[in-house]
């Protein structure tokens, strides 16, 4: 018993480099689909940069960021990094739209300087679960309605971009969508 035990082990650590490197293989061909994916005008939905914490403070006040959770100095590095990434691969931004939310805003801002516009619809519903359906149906309809030129660029919160496609993307990370038969699909993922 021991020995057809010892046989399994060393077979699955010798496979494991193969399996570590499909994986690597396989987010490797997600993020370059991607990529070409906004180069072609797609959409990409980021989860705003680095703001320590979770949910907003219980005094927050949507005009007053001095009562939000907003970007730490790695945040905006991470958010300037964002839109460097985009001028690397040459994709061209046609829009920016942003939650209220001063930390999607300034990560937005840093990004893209000048480019951002409020959208409501992606605001997060954090603190109000109830929001969550009214609130995805008005994203789908903005995202419906893209048609470039260039990529579109949203700077959201990980509720309403877990409420759009079941991902849970990292502070910084992006999600790259599109529209398959009228339902929304994500093609990869890119954390620049």
């Amino acid at each position: 018993m021991r020995t057809s035990l010892s046989r399994r082990r060393a077979v699955m650590l010798a496979a494991l480099p193969f399996v570590v490197a499909a994986a690597s293989s396989t987010a490797s061909d997600s993020e370059d689909a991607a990529w070409t994916a906004l180069r072609a005008g797609g959409i990409v939905l980021f989860r705003h940069a680095n703001a320590p914490g979770g949910g907003d403070p219980e005094a927050f006040r949507l005009n007053d960021c001095t009562t939000q959770r907003n970007l730490d100095d790695a945040g905006r590095r991470q958010a300037s990094r964002i839109g460097e990434a985009f001028r690397a691969r040459g994709v061209a931004v046609g829009r920016v739209l942003t939650s209220q939310w001063c930390r999607t805003r300034e990560t937005a801002e840093l990004a893209f300087p000048g480019r951002m516009q409020d959208e409501p619809a992606f605001n997060s519903f954090f603190g109000d679960r109830s929001r969550a359906p009214a609130q995805t149906a008005a994203a789908i309809g903005v995202l419906q309605g893209w048609r470039g030129p260039g990529a579109l660029f949203v700077s959201t919160h990980q509720v309403n971009i877990t409420s759009l496609t079941g991902i849970v993307p990292a502070s910084g990370e992006g999600v790259v969508v599109t529209f398959d038969g009228g339902a929304l699909r994500a093609i990869g993922r890119i954390r620049p």
